[in-house]
């Protein structure tokens, strides 16, 4: 389904949790984005290594399972944001068809310092047992590893912003209503805070004192602590949205919600 979406269209849609859900025909760009992720998840277990020819090698390639799952996990993020864009506003137009391409293009990219850094990560807190994919860095090298996947992960965040934006602009054609609307700017401001922080540990990678530049890491933890505010504030938001524009919170409407988390009429998105 392509913008401008008639009423027929809306009256058709599938609804899931609350937001309409436009895009329920795959375009062929969404099918050529999830092939391009799905090559990417192959490209972390198979790029480097030949398949185990003995015990030792198999033990080997177990330990590196905990890096593999958790570039897994962000991946799959990324994947799930565009998926869950296609799905809910169904736009097919160019801009959209190149923020996925653009989506596609870091991906590809973003995939090799993923691994690098995440299997830095656990063989720093495993004490050295579990591998780490270069081996001993000098600190200013950890550094510029951490600025290669801090553009990265700031680019696919600015892609999903763009993609957001897109279709906010769009939302009169795509008939948005208050919720979905706001559902829409909640996820805007959402990946604008991973991309702020993303920046923010790359610019403390380029400038901070050579022996402080593998602390540019921990700077993605306080996203733990940022988007659950996020998620309070944005639910309360919602809940008074709601309440002003429908008269209470015992009006039977499906409330929309952001994230893929379920939302009611009290707990509200991002709950």
């Amino acid at each position: 389904m392509t913008v401008p979406v008639s009423e027929q269209d809306l009256a058709r849609a599938p609804v899931d949790d609350g937001f309409r859900q436009r895009g329920v025909s795959m375009t062929r760009a969404e099918t050529f984005t999830d092939a391009a992720f799905a090559f990417a998840l192959t490209l972390l277990v198979i790029s480097f290594d030949e398949l185990p020819t003995s015990l030792d090698e198999l033990l080997a390639a177990l330990r590196k399972i905990p890096a593999f799952a958790a570039s897994f996990a962000q991946i799959s993020m990324f994947w799930y944001a565009h998926h869950k864009w296609s799905r809910r506003y169904g736009l097919d137009d160019l801009p959209a068809v190149l923020l996925s391409l653009s989506l596609v293009f870091v991906t590809l990219i973003f995939v090799f310092p993923l691994r690098i850094v995440f299997s830095g990560f656990f063989a720093w807190i495993s004490g050295g047992r579990l591998p780490y994919e270069l081996g001993e860095m000098h600190p200013g090298e950890v550094g510029t590893i951490f600025v290669i996947y801090g553009s990265g992960f700031v680019a696919m965040s600015a892609i999903i912003v763009l993609a957001y934006a897109h279709a906010l602009r769009r939302r009169r054609a795509l008939r948005l209503d208050p919720g979905e609307e706001f559902t829409t700017r909640a996820e805007v401001q959402a990946w604008l805070i991973l991309l702020a922080v993303g920046a923010t540990s790359t610019v403390y990678a380029l400038t901070a004192p050579v022996f402080w530049k593998p602390l540019a890491g921990m700077i993605y933890a306080t996203l733990a602590i940022i988007m659950p505010w996020f998620g309070v504030t944005k639910a309360r938001e919602y809940r008074q949205l709601m309440a002003a524009a429908e008269g209470g919170p015992d009006d039977p409407r499906p409330a929309a919600s952001t994230n893929g988390i379920q939302t009611d009429r009290t707990r509200g998105p991002w709950h």
